[in-house]
């Protein structure tokens, strides 16, 4: 049977788009609120971070773990493993995710000049706009999300989305915390992800079908692979 991976509605990426757009403006304008707001946190974790350096060293640890290399090589081993499957059109979602999102990424930092906070506890030279980290630990979040949606009881799938935004917070968390990044930043990594995915999906998906209350609600659906009957009116969709 094809897998079938979920998709969410169009006016999330749209959204999505358009708040880091907005975003991207404000940092590269030099907004004062955002500037400032950047600037407080940053500095309530620079204090927070001298007077623990255990952690700091742990952080830095973890950071380097969930590294925009670590993304790469769990993405290709998932392509390879779903195409192994015969989830051909899975394996080509992971792959296109793998590729556009760092690609995107890795052109706004070559384009977009946007210093890091200076004097932190890694040190980077290229621009910060937006978090090569975030974006990725938030863009795999979202993938395996959309990939197991379907396949998992309604119970699970809450356990799966709640363990799937602790891991993508987490991990902006760490950049910074460790002055790798400005908050911003982080947040503009998560919108590109939550901009660039949900196409994604949908394109490798097919047509939308409804899985369950909340998915007719229209919190998620399921994307039904092209080629496969319509479901009858007098069928339950799983």
């Amino acid at each position: 049977m094809p897998h079938v991976i979920a998709r969410v509605p169009p006016l999330w990426s749209l959204f999505a788009s358009a708040a880091f757009a907005v975003l991207l403006g404000l940092v590269l304008a030099g907004w004062t609120p955002v500037a400032s707001v950047d600037t407080a946190i940053s500095e309530g974790f620079r204090d927070f971070g001298r007077r623990q350096p255990g952690l700091i060293s742990f952080v830095r640890v973890a950071t380097d773990v969930m590294s925009t290399t670590s993304f790469l090589a769990v993405g290709s081993a998932a392509i390879v493993i779903l195409a192994a499957c015969g989830h051909r059109r899975a394996a080509g979602l992971c792959a296109a995710v793998i590729v556009v999102v760092p690609v995107l990424w890795s052109l706004m930092h070559a384009l977009l000049h946007r210093p890091r906070p200076v004097a932190g506890f890694v040190v980077v030279d290229s621009n910060g706009f937006p978090s090569g980290h975030s974006c990725h630990a938030a863009a795999a979040a979202l993938t395996a999300v959309l990939l197991l949606w379907p396949h998992i009881r309604r119970a699970a799938r809450a356990v799966l989305v709640v363990a799937a935004v602790c891991f993508a917070v987490a991990v902006g968390l760490t950049r910074v915390m460790l002055l790798a990044h400005w908050p911003a930043d982080v947040l503009g990594g998560w919108l590109l992800a939550l901009a660039v995915v949900p196409p994604l999906a949908a394109t490798f998906g097919g047509r939308a079908v409804a899985t369950d209350r909340a998915a007719a609600a229209g919190l998620v659906t399921a994307a039904e692979p092209a080629g496969m009957p319509e479901r009858g009116p007098g069928r339950r969709h799983s």
